[in-house]
This record gives structure tokens, sequence and C-alpha cells, in this order.
């Protein structure tokens, strides 16, 4: 019964010229394309959570930072060393931030992440090692690309506002790291020159 008072409802607005076929056309349209749009976001999320590359960022993620793999190496190689090794596995987050997910912004907060990670790592004596157990890279980086590929409007609300300063650092880290291992080869010729 609704729906015949709905029709009569909605002739009695086209004969009073209270409707425009022209603008329900629109409207529908537009629900369609919105309704396609979704359909595209979900089989886009799909197939990235099914990528290899997506799935070792959680791999990564867990024996790095989860089960310590980062500061243990740190601990056991030579200085700098352990850092350079496992800033390597950096790679699949830049690559599922950069090709995957297609942001640039996000891209920017991998490598932040890891250059922050790899200048706390090469604090001499042991301090930035004690640090890097509690900077945890590989999961800030693991929760940032899960909230891109889940659309968490927060997460990309605010890797997107901090996009260019997350720049900024980036290049600050840089001139960090370079003293930072200008000065660790300093210090080894210096002991060198002992012996």
């Amino acid at each position: 019964m609704s729906e015949l008072q709905s029709n009569r409802r909605r002739q009695a607005q086209k004969e009073l010229g209270l409707t425009d076929e022209h603008e329900e056309a629109q409207i529908e349209r537009a629900m369609k394309q919105e309704e396609e749009r979704k359909k595209k976001k979900e089989l886009r999320r799909m197939e990235i959570e099914e990528s290899s590359s997506y799935r070792a960022t959680q791999t990564i993620a867990k024996w790095m930072d989860k089960y310590f793999i980062d500061p243990i190496l740190g601990f056991i190689l030579p200085a700098g060393t352990g850092d350079a090794l496992t800033s390597l596995f950096v790679i699949p987050y830049i690559y599922v931030a950069a090709c995957k997910v297609r942001s640039f912004p996000l891209t920017l907060a991998v490598i932040f992440n890891v250059l922050r990670d790899v200048a706390i790592g090469l604090i001499p004596l042991w301090i930035g090692d004690i640090v890097d157990v509690f900077n945890r890279s590989y999961v800030q980086n693991a929760r940032l690309i899960v909230g891109f590929v889940e659309d968490d409007k927060e997460i990309i609300e605010e890797v997107n506002r901090k996009a260019f300063w997350t720049g900024v650092l980036i290049l600050i880290f840089c001139a960090i790291i370079y003293l930072l291992v200008r000065l660790a080869v300093q210090i080894v010729e210096w002991i060198g020159s002992f012996f």
C-alpha cells in the first residue's frame, strides 16, 4: 500500500511540476556511481591485502619489533651495520605505500619512520640500541599502511596533514645520519690509531 501511495504522490508532484525527471535521473546516476566506486575500493583493498608485499609488511613488523630482532641485531653487529641491514627490510613498506596504496604522504611517513629508527640506532655506546627497543618503527609503519588500506579516516588525515613537515624532517634526519656516520668513522679511526 505504501508503494501505491508513493506512486500516487510522485504522479501528483509531477502533475504540479514539483518533480523533475532529469533531476531524479541525475540522483540515480550519482548513486550508481557511488556504489561502483565503493565496489572498486573494496576490490582494491582486497587485492592489496592479498598481495605478498602487504603480508610481508605484517610479518616484518612482527619479527623486527615484536620479537626485537631490530635492536638485537644492533647489539650484536658492529656499529651501524645492524641498522644498515635492518633498514633494508623497509623496502616492502615503501613498495606498498608508493605502488599499491599510491600515497605520497604515506610513503614519506614510512621513510621518515625508518630514518628515525636508523638515526636512533646509530647513537653510540648501545644507547641507541636500547632506545631502539622502544621505537618500533616497523609496527608504526604497518599501522599506517593498514590504516590507509582499511580507509581509516583519522590515520589518513593525520598523515596527509603532516606530509610537508615529514618531508622536512626526512631531510633533517638524513643530515643527522650523515653526521652520526662521520662521527662513528672518526671514532673508529681514533681507536685504530692506538693499535
